[in-house]
């Protein structure tokens, strides 16, 4: 019997896969618990989502703070208040620096909707799109300083059609982030846990 691994989530826009998550714990597909949601934006729809299964958020508004530095400091504590043993980052639009990424070495991931290491940074949908490539999809990877670099853990493949608009793309990659980041978030709980089990 393994205790369950504590989650931070953090997200900046709807929270479809913040919600994913959430049904993954509720049907045993995943043993976790989130502790906290974090969003950096008041009007972030994952809000709406952490009200309904009532799961414990905050909001750390950027625009509040002088600098990323104190931004990521803010996140940083909260997290280690609650003992958060994996960050995941779901749709979280803002670039983590040091503070948090040293902070979670090798626990903290982050989906990003490319096949990475394509099509890194912003609007990465619209990146396959402009370069009519045949495939793109979305991977779970560690997150390293230099954005969307860190080593993969769990990629899925997207055909791109003739016929996609930026929002039927966008449709099909979402649907294949909700199956491989909870399937990410169990494999790398499986490995904080043994190597915790090795510091033991």
């Amino acid at each position: 019997f393994q205790p369950k691994i504590r989650l931070g989530i953090l997200a900046s826009g709807n929270g479809s896969n913040f919600e994913y998550i959430i049904k993954s714990i509720k049907n045993k597909q995943l043993n976790a618990e989130i502790s906290i949601l974090i969003v950096n934006n008041p009007n972030c729809l994952a809000i709406n989502k952490a009200i309904k299964y009532d799961i414990p958020y905050v909001i750390i508004n950027h625009r509040n703070c002088n600098s990323r530095l104190e931004h990521d400091i803010l996140v940083k504590k909260k997290l280690e208040e609650l003992s958060v043993e994996l960050v995941v980052m779901a749709g979280w639009m803002r670039i983590v620096g040091d503070e948090i990424i040293n902070r979670f070495n090798n626990r903290l991931i982050n989906i990003h909707p490319s096949l990475l290491p394509s099509f890194k940074g912003v609007d990465a949908i619209q990146q396959a799109i402009d370069k009519r490539v045949k495939i793109t999809g979305c991977s779970v990877h560690y997150v390293q300083k230099e954005v969307d670099s860190g080593s993969i853990i769990i990629q899925a493949a997207v055909p791109l059609e003739e016929q996609d608009s930026k929002e039927t793309l966008r449709k099909r990659i979402q649907d294949m982030e909700h199956i491989i980041l909870p399937i990410a978030i169990a494999k790398v709980a499986k490995k904080i846990r043994t190597s915790f089990m090795g510091n033991k």
